[in-house]
């Protein structure tokens, strides 16, 4: 049985900022934070590089837009969760994208540290892909 290969094209978004309400103590979800994202989308980008036509591939500002409504339209206790949720929406509006690796940052994380930020990283192929 023979497997496909992922594709290792892909469409880079890095340092996407939103404000968000999701964490688990009471104070970020009233007051907020500061949230960043960074996005590989993978897919076959052979027919864009070949032809130089826009529609043989995915509008950064349409995968913007709906990173945008993902990470602002649910609130969740976990960036883990928020992250799988825009992964799940990345899939379902984009049917061209084989896997995608987010990183979702959390600079102002409660957590009495002088710098750095905290965050997580999640890959995921496509389901049945």
């Amino acid at each position: 049985m023979s497997k496909k290969h992922l594709s290792t094209d892909k469409i880079i978004l890095t340092d996407l900022a939103f404000y968000g309400y999701h964490g688990v103590m009471l104070e970020e979800n009233k007051l907020g934070q500061r949230f960043r994202i960074d996005l590989e989308c993978g897919l076959d980008l052979s027919d864009a590089c070949k032809s130089d036509d826009v529609e043989e591939t995915v509008s950064y500002a349409d995968i913007y837009d709906l990173v945008k409504i993902a990470a602002e339209e649910t609130r969740y206790k976990l960036i883990e969760a928020l992250g799988q949720h825009i992964v799940d929406r990345l899939f379902a509006e984009f049917p061209s994208f084989e896997w995608i690796k987010i990183i979702v940052r959390k600079p102002e994380a409660p957590v009495q540290a002088t710098n750095g930020e905290f965050g997580i990283s999640i890959f995921r192929k496509r389901p049945n892909g």
